[in-house]
């Protein structure tokens, strides 16, 4: 392994290992569903993005970058993050008063950034991935790197998740329902898939939809307003889907989406498989 480009962070972090886990397909629609709640970010979406007919292509752009700058090369990362400045960059959105604002202003590239990684390291671990509470803080530093690329400074951003709940109880007096997040979050909850795919939300929509809903923060379930499933029942069924995704052969489930893991792989040998074993002890 030695001078082969393990990129930004490296097979020996907490990320290399949690961003490797079925849970986080489920964790990136939770993120999402979090997002909606402030409206500058999520009327940057509406007013930009073509989820609506492209049901799958948000959220499949989204796990694509969280692999390539978790598991590609240096450059690849780098090359990755410079187009998606350039696109944020190059964005407008109006909010409710009418006033025009940038995508990349940097409080909303903060809430997007502190949506994510809660929702990534939260939702794993309700799925049964055990982390440490130092380990978690040590997920929240790593992430620092991935917050710079977008555009922050590593200083402004949380480090540990005694920091990411002071910045979600300074935050939410801003979040709150609107027809924006209830449009997103009605779209997660059952996107228009087309043609032969439309019957497969028979089983997406409990599945996945409903269940990313419900493992959102209570304060974020009661500022959308809908139900949700029970606590305890929303962990078994996260915990049986991670089960039943976990018996799929690892390199399947890691060549989607983009192969980036398996590719990682390849460049570094077995002994970057991503396991507990390589998680970093305090």
């Amino acid at each position: 392994m030695a001078g082969v480009d393990q990129g930004l962070l490296g097979p020996m972090t907490v990320t290399w290992q949690l961003h490797a886990d079925p849970a986080m397909w489920v964790a990136g629609i939770t993120s999402l569903n979090l997002q909606a709640l402030h409206p500058r970010a999520v009327a940057g979406v509406v007013q930009n993005s073509d989820f609506r007919t492209d049901p799958l292509g948000r959220l499949t752009r989204t796990a694509s970058f969280v692999g390539v700058t978790t598991y590609g090369t240096t450059d690849q990362a780098e090359r990755a993050a410079r187009r998606v400045r350039a696109v944020h960059r190059a964005l407008r959105a109006t909010d409710e008063r009418g006033r025009s604002f940038a995508l990349d202003e940097p409080d909303l590239l903060l809430w997007v950034h502190c949506a994510e990684v809660s929702s990534f390291a939260t939702v794993v671990r309700r799925a049964g991935y055990r982390l440490s509470p130092a380990q978690v803080d040590r997920y929240y530093r790593e992430q620092r790197r991935g917050a710079e690329l977008v555009g922050l400074r590593a200083r402004d951003v949380p480090g540990s998740a005694g920091e990411l709940a002071e910045y979600f109880a300074g935050v939410r007096p801003r979040l709150q329902r609107t027809a924006d997040s209830e449009l997103v979050r009605e779209f997660l909850r059952r996107p228009p898939l087309p043609g032969p795919l439309r019957h497969a939300l028979a089983v997406y929509e409990p599945l996945l939809g409903r269940l990313a809903y419900s493992l959102l923060p209570d304060w974020a379930v009661a500022l959308h307003g809908r139900p949700a499933y029970p606590a305890e029942r929303a962990t078994r069924l996260l915990r049986g889907l991670r089960a039943a995704a976990r018996l799929v052969p690892a390199p399947l489930r890691w060549s989607v989406p983009d192969g980036h893991v398996t590719r990682a792989i390849r460049r570094g040998g077995l002994a970057v498989v991503p396991r507990r074993a390589l998680l970093p002890q305090p």
